[in-house]
């Protein structure tokens, strides 16, 4: 029996710290990286690409500031869930909501695009009901995260700017050692942009 997990990608926050250097008309998420395979794309078209092909329940959740993320979205066969708020924990509440009977839930950050398909994969096979699974790299805990079904009204419960961390508590956490600096990497500010080639 296949399981269904669901891909909930975060794109709604505003990105202010990137737009503080970048411009205030700057959007990180459109904002070309080269990724690990030297191709050059958007950040978030990086972040979809990444995807393992078998998940193919895909969410992405974003404000209506971004046509364009959605439409790259829904080329990548993303549900499209605009909110209002730019709030972590507002966007993964209405992201499971569009699929709360999935298996579980696969929380991946829309300026996340040098995350390692094969670590993603790992994130995935490890998950099951009553856990957390996250990639951890030289003792950090990084992205993407998976949340088995029991953790489903906890997600949906979510609000505001907090993440899901605090529901690490109530369940297990399977630790999955993975040697990807990408899965820390985020874009905050133009220069991350650039990820150092090994």
């Amino acid at each position: 029996m296949s399981r269904s997990i669901a891909v909930i990608v975060l794109a709604a926050g505003e990105g202010s710290r990137f737009r503080q250097v970048a411009g205030a008309d700057k959007d990180k998420l459109l904002a070309d990286c080269t990724g690990r395979d030297g191709a050059v794309r958007s950040v978030i078209e990086q972040v979809l690409l990444n995807l393992p092909a078998n998940l193919d329940k895909r969410v992405l959740v974003t404000t209506e500031a971004r046509p364009q993320a959605m439409r790259m979205a829904q080329a990548y066969g993303c549900d499209v869930v605009s909110i209002e708020s730019t709030g972590m924990g507002d966007s993964i509440a209405a992201g499971v909501a569009v699929c709360p009977d999935a298996d579980g839930w696969l929380i991946v950050l829309g300026d996340m695009p040098f995350i390692l398909p094969s670590s993603i994969e790992r994130v995935v096979a490890a998950m099951t009901d009553d856990a957390v699974s996250v990639p951890v790299q030289e003792g950090e805990f990084g992205h993407p995260v998976g949340f088995g079904r029991s953790f489903g009204p906890g997600l949906q419960a979510l609000s505001g700017d907090r993440g899901a961390r605090p529901l690490f508590k109530q369940g297990r956490v399977i630790e999955i050692a993975v040697d990807d600096p990408g899965v820390l990497w985020d874009i905050d500010v133009p220069e991350s942009l650039v990820f150092p080639q090994s």
